[in-house]
């Protein structure tokens, strides 16, 4: 947990599948850039796989990384950026999917209000979120 002038603050990092479902979830300090957890998350990346994400994520090491793995990541350059790179918007609107699973995460209240004060619990609490999301999305399916 971070500590700021707004009190204790928390960020979600979340890599979803292509259904919106999620695969690896990682929390951070409010104060952390996005980037920073971003290879932990993706260390798994398969070839030929498309990684969507938004313009915090726009970093050499990142982009470097999903090259490496033969993988293609389609993210926003920064506004600031000298190169540029190969980016598809028709398969950037399918990065909703992330927006989407953090709005079914909202639904549960403890995670909404971040009631938990204890980093281990809320992720703990995060990932049973998750694993309903799961569940539910499986009984909608069969």
């Amino acid at each position: 947990m971070g500590r700021s002038r707004g009190g204790l603050t928390t960020k979600i990092h979340a890599l979803v599948d292509a259904d919106g479902l999620p695969i690896r979830l990682s929390l951070t300090a409010g104060q952390t850039h996005d980037s920073k957890p971003a290879l932990d998350l993706i260390e798994d990346i398969k070839e030929e796989a498309i990684l969507l994400a938004d313009k915090a994520y726009d970093t050499d090491a990142l982009r470097a990384f999903t090259t490496a793995r033969r993988a293609w990541a389609n993210i926003p350059p920064k506004a600031n950026r000298k190169q540029s790179f190969t980016f598809s918007k028709w398969l950037y609107r399918h990065r909703n999917l992330v927006e989407r699973f953090f709005n079914k995460l909202k639904h549960y209240r403890g995670i909404a209000t971040r009631y938990d004060k204890n980093p281990e619990n809320f992720l703990a609490a995060v990932k049973l979120a998750s694993v309903c999301i799961w569940l539910k999305n499986y009984e909608s399916t069969t």
